[in-house]
């Protein structure tokens, strides 16, 4: 799973990475080291043919679901032909940018957090699912869930998900809504960056209290 993640660039900057230099901006989130879910943070995606970056949710919950169904905050990919999330496969494709995000070792009350990201240290493109549309009763009405996949062999002795990772141009393609909802998954399979992309290391248990800030948290332990 990913339950937080460091999007310690802004907006702008991971716009002009994309190559998304004419996008519309509807975010006034800072820079985060330690974003948790319950937060409202920048997503890309399209918009009537607009390129858009708009702060949005992090948790999600379909409205009929209340009472039902858990307040999510990732979504397996090999779930994501389902009922619950086919109309967000079709309709809300999106992509959070970010630096890294965070996993943890270890027992319950000495848990040691890692901080995982590209080897090149390039920024990640995370594959995401989201409601862009208005809350009735819960703001997690209109959210979003980062896609999650086996770590497979080589990230296991961090964690058994992980987010997908996709390089700019397949993210890119992954928006497009002339994409059919079996070619975005067969993509997002297809291109899901490998584990030999990433690199991890321990950094501080600061990380562990949701909500604290710092850019120390992402920096590695000494050995």
């Amino acid at each position: 799973m990913c339950g937080r993640f460091d999007q310690s660039q802004t907006a702008r900057y991971y716009a002009s990475v994309f190559g998304w230099t004419d996008a519309v901006y509807d975010s006034e989130a800072a820079p985060a080291f330690n974003v948790s879910p319950g937060s409202y943070r920048p997503v890309m995606h399209l918009q009537d043919g607009e390129r858009r970056i708009d702060d949005v949710f992090w948790s999600y919950r379909a409205r009929w679901a209340e009472g039902k169904v858990p307040i999510c905050v990732n979504a397996r990919i090999d779930k994501l032909d389902n009922r619950y999330w086919r109309g967000l496969l079709k309709n809300g494709r999106a992509i959070v940018p970010a630096e890294g995000w965070y996993e943890w070792t270890g027992e319950k009350g000495a848990k040691q957090p890692w901080h995982i990201h590209r080897k090149d240290r390039a920024p990640l493109f995370l594959l995401a699912l989201a409601n862009f549309g208005g809350f009735t009763e819960n703001r997690a009405e209109a959210g979003f869930v980062l896609v999650t996949d086996a770590a497979g062999e080589g990230m296991l002795d961090i964690h058994d998900r992980r987010p997908v990772v996709l390089e700019a141009a397949d993210a890119e393609l992954w928006l497009d809504p002339g994409l059919s909802s079996e070619q975005a998954l067969e993509l997002a399979r297809r291109a899901a960056l490998p584990c030999e992309a990433f690199e991890w290391y321990r950094v501080t248990t600061a990380v562990n209290r949701a909500g604290a800030q710092d850019p120390q948290m992402a920096l590695p332990l000494p050995d």
